[in-house]
C-alpha cells in the first residue's frame, strides 16, 4: 500500500511512556507498515483564512522504550494534507480541549480526516455518556444537591461518588451509609452544592477488575484488560495502582460492546474504551483510550495494528 501520513495530536513526546502508551503503540504500528507518523502539540494548532494548520514533526521510531524516537525537521502544514489525524490528548477536558475540538471540526469541514470525530468527542462526556444506555448501567444518580445525594447513599447503603471530569480514578470515593466522613466527602466533591457529580451503587465485582473493553472502527476487540484493585483499594485504575490482566470477554461484555459498537462508530468514534464493572457499563472513554499495549503483550492481539488497518481501509 502507498505510504500514508498519520498525524498524532499528543502530549509532549518526552512525557510519553513508550513501554505502555497506546499512542506510541499506534505510531509504531503505522511505521511497521511503512507509513509516516507525525506528532503535533495541541497548542500548535491554528486557524487562518479558512485553513487549520499545525507545526508537525515526522518521527523515526525505535524498539527501545527509553530512546524510542527521533524527531525530523518540523513542517507547518494544513491538517487536511495528512491522510488521517488522531486526537490523542489526555484530559483534563477543559476549555482548551473544547477549543481544540472546534478547530479540528473546522479542519474536518474542509476535508481533513479527524479521529475521533471532534464533535463526537465534545458531545460525549465520558462519565455522563452512559446515561444514554440505562439498560446496561448500575443504579445511578447525577445531581449536585447534597440532600439528594445523601438520600441515594442511604438507599444503596454502599455508594461510589465521583466527579464528572476526573480521570485515572482521581477523587473517586466509596461511601457507606454509616461513613462518618460522608458529609465532608459530599461537600468537597460538590463544592457545597455548586458542582454536579455522579453517584453509583457500589459494585462488589470490582474485586475481579474494572474491565477495559476496546472498540476499533466499530469492531469489538475480543479481549479486555481487567484492572484489578490492589489490596485495600476500591479503584482498579492502573494510575491508582491497579494490576492489569488481559482476558477474553464475557458474554455480558460482548452483549454491551456489540450493542454500542455500531452506534459509536456511526458517530465517527474510531477508538472507544468501555469501562465495565461486574457486568455494568460505567464509562465510555473517547478522548485517549488506552490498554492496547497490555492486551497485545498478554494475549498477542495487536490492537494498535487493528487501528492502523482501519485507517488504511478508510484512506483506500
Amino acid at each position: 500500500m502507498t505510504s500514508l501520513d498519520f498525524a498524532f495530536i499528543v502530549d509532549p513526546l518526552p512525557t510519553l511512556k513508550a513501554c505502555k502508551d497506546s499512542s506510541v503503540a499506534m505510531m509504531r504500528a503505522a511505521a511497521a507498515r511503512d507509513h509516516v507518523p507525525w506528532a503535533i502539540r495541541r497548542e500548535d494548532i491554528v486557524w487562518r483564512d479558512g485553513v487549520v494548520a499545525a507545526r508537525a514533526v515526522p518521527l523515526a521510531l525505535y524498539a527501545d522504550d527509553h530512546d524510542w524516537y527521533t524527531a525530523g525537521e518540523p513542517d507547518s502544514r494544513s491538517l487536511a494534507t495528512f491522510d488521517a489525524v488522531l486526537m490523542r490528548q489526555d484530559p483534563p477536558f477543559d476549555f482548551e480541549y473544547i477549543a481544540a475540538t472546534w478547530l479540528l471540526e473546522r479542519a474536518a469541514a474542509v476535508g481533513a480526516r479527524i479521529f475521533n470525530a471532534p464533535r463526537a468527542v465534545r458531545d460525549h462526556s465520558e462519565k455522563l455518556a452512559i446515561t444514554e444506555f440505562p439498560q446496561f448501567i448500575a443504579t445511578t444518580l447525577v445531581a449536585r444537591e447534597p440532600g439528594r445525594l445523601h438520600a441515594f447513599i442511604d438507599e444503596t447503603g454502599d455508594t461510589v461518588l465521583k466527579p464528572l471530569d476526573g480521570m485515572g480514578g482521581s477523587q473517586v470515593f466509596r461511601v457507606a451509609a454509616k461513613d462518618p466522613n460522608r458529609n465532608v466527602i459530599v461537600e468537597t466533591l460538590t463544592d457545597n452544592g455548586a458542582r454536579t457529580i455522579m453517584a453509583q451503587r457500589y459494585l462488589p465485582g470490582i474485586r475481579d477488575g474494572d474491565k477495559r473493553v476496546l472498540i476499533i472502527g466499530g469492531e469489538v476487540v475480543p479481549y479486555a484488560l481487567a484492572r484489578i484493585p490492589r489490596e485495600g483499594e476500591t479503584r482498579g485504575n492502573l494510575a491508582a495502582g491497579g494490576r492489569g490482566v488481559a482476558m477474553p470477554l464475557t458474554a455480558r461484555e460482548w452483549e454491551i460492546a456489540g450493542f454500542l459498537a455500531p452506534i459509536l462508530w456511526a458517530r465517527g468514534l474510531l477508538i472507544v474504551g468501555l469501562d465495565i464493572i461486574d457486568g455494568h457499563l460505567t464509562e465510555i472513554n473517547v478522548t485517549s483510550p488506552t490498554c492496547m499495549v497490555e492486551i497485545a503483550a498478554q494475549q498477542g492481539f495487536d490492537v494498535a495494528g487493528r487501528v492502523i488497518g482501519a485507517l488504511e481501509r478508510l484512506c483506500a
